[in-house]
C-alpha cells in the first residue's frame, strides 16, 4: 500500500474565482516594483507529520465522543453511563481512528453480566477479524457506531474482545446515529419495561 502524505490546507484571504493582481501590470502602471513577499513567492505546501495528523484526528474524535456521551445521558435519569472518552488512530492512516465513549454491563437471555464498550469510528469497516480488528476499511463513509462485548484478559490484564458472545464480539454496528443511540439505551436499560419504551421510539 502506498504511504499517504498529508499537507496543511492554506487559509486564503482571497475569495476563490477572483483574479489576483498581476505583478508585471502593476509595474507598467506605476513604475514601482512590489517588495511584498507574497507577490513573488507562492506559498509552499507544508507537509504534516503522522503525529500532527493523528493529533488533529484525535481532537475531532474526542469532541464527537463527548457530544455523543452527553446525548446518551440526557435521555433519561435512570439510564446514565460513565464517561470514558479516549481515542486511537490507525497506524498507517492517522486520519482514520475510533473513539471509546462509554462502557457498562448488561444481561441477555443466555448471558448474564456481559461487559460491553461503545465506540465511534470516522470510517466504515467490517469488524471482528482475529488478527486485524478492522477489515475492508471504507473511509468514504462518514461514521460507524458499534459496541463490542469485552472481558478482562488474564495474560495482558487489559480488556479484550469477548468472543464467547459472538465470533467477533460485536453487539451492534450501524452508520445511523439515532439507531446507535437506541441500541446503547437498550443495552443500558435495567428492566423490560424501560426496554419496551425505548424499542417504541
Amino acid at each position: 500500500m502506498q504511504k499517504l502524505r498529508y499537507f496543511a490546507a492554506t487559509k486564503s484571504s482571497a475569495k476563490p474565482g477572483l483574479p489576483t493582481k498581476a505583478i508585471h501590470t502593476e509595474f507598467l502602471r506605476t513604475g514601482r516594483i512590489s517588495r511584498h513577499r507574497e507577490d513573488w513567492l507562492p506559498e509552499e505546501k507544508r507537509y504534516l507529520t503522522y503525529e500532527e495528523v493523528a493529533e488533529r484526528t484525535g481532537r475531532r474524535l474526542e469532541a464527537a465522543g463527548e457530544t455523543t456521551h452527553k446525548r446518551i445521558n440526557s435521555f433519561h435519569r435512570s439510564i446514565q453511563f460513565p464517561k470514558l472518552v479516549f481515542h486511537r488512530t490507525l497506524e498507517n492512516s492517522p486520519h482514520l481512528g475510533y473513539c471509546h465513549v462509554t462502557a457498562a454491563k448488561t444481561n441477555f437471555a443466555r448471558y448474564a453480566d456481559v461487559k460491553w464498550a461503545f465506540y465511534i469510528a470516522n470510517f466504515f469497516a467490517e469488524v471482528g477479524g482475529t488478527e486485524q480488528f478492522f477489515e475492508h476499511i471504507r473511509p468514504n463513509y462518514t461514521r460507524m457506531y458499534f459496541a463490542v462485548a469485552i472481558h478482562p484478559d488474564k495474560e495482558s490484564r487489559a480488556m479484550a474482545i469477548d468472543r464467547s458472545i459472538r465470533d467477533n464480539g460485536l453487539l451492534f454496528r450501524t452508520q445511523d446515529p439515532k439507531e446507535a443511540l437506541k441500541n446503547v439505551l437498550m443495552l443500558g436499560a435495567r428492566d423490560a419495561e424501560l426496554r419496551k419504551i425505548i424499542a417504541e421510539l
